[in-house]
């Protein structure tokens, strides 16, 4: 009786392991590009531009006030910018966070963006010849509230680029009265009420109690 020949299994070739071999080149490339997307994933948005995202909507005054307080006095603590001044100063400037500046910019303090720096053209009022004109100016743009709160906070410790003691007063001020002075004495605003505006703030809101904590 003939013996029946058994049919050899072809063996599969597979990607990683082939005739019993492993595919050591294979297995480098996929290793590769799993290390790769790993990395993307992780620092692959790190070199994109800021760009300003909605904060989240403050409704009352009092809710303003404590959303920014926490920034405003470790700020206080760092560049000796009273806490009372930057909250006041983010008050009247963006108007409760409700400006157009504030809702598309992130820009609290209606800070102008210098040539180098990327900015917005905006609508705005300045005071000149004796009266209020409206104007276009390039605002800067945040990618939030706490980067326009720490960028305002520098820019009132280390000056301008034509002039770093330009706030210095400011900084070194004893008080809130003498540093809103200060600063409508350095040109902050235009506005020729704007120094009894900010102590205004300051007294409704008793917000000099931040300069304490």
């Amino acid at each position: 009786m003939a013996t029946k020949r058994r049919k050899k299994r072809k063996r599969q070739a597979g990607l990683f392991v082939r005739r019993g071999r492993i595919q050591w080149f294979n297995v480098a490339i996929v290793l590769a590009l799993v290390l790769g997307l790993s990395a993307l994933i992780r620092h692959g948005w790190a070199d994109k531009p800021a760009t300003a995202s909605t904060p989240v909507a403050v409704t009352t005054h009092a809710g303003f006030i404590e959303k920014l307080a926490p920034d405003a006095q470790a700020l206080q603590k760092r560049y000796h910018v009273l806490a009372s001044i930057s909250l006041s100063q983010a008050i009247l400037e963006s108007d409760w966070g409700r400006s157009a500046n504030a809702k598309q910019n992130n820009n609290l303090f209606g800070v102008k963006a210098y040539a180098a720096q990327a900015g917005r053209l905006m609508s705005t009022e300045e005071y000149y010849d004796g009266d209020y004109h409206t104007v276009k100016r390039r605002f800067r743009v945040y990618d939030s509230w706490h980067a326009s709160l720490v960028d305002h906070a520098k820019k009132l410790a280390n000056g301008t680029p034509w002039d770093r003691q330009h706030y210095a007063a400011v900084v070194a001020a004893p008080d809130y009265q003498t540093a809103a002075r200060a600063l409508q004495t350095a040109g902050y605003a235009t506005d020729p009420t704007y120094a009894q505006k900010i102590i205004n703030i300051i007294q409704k809101y008793n917000l000099e109690r931040y300069d304490r904590k």
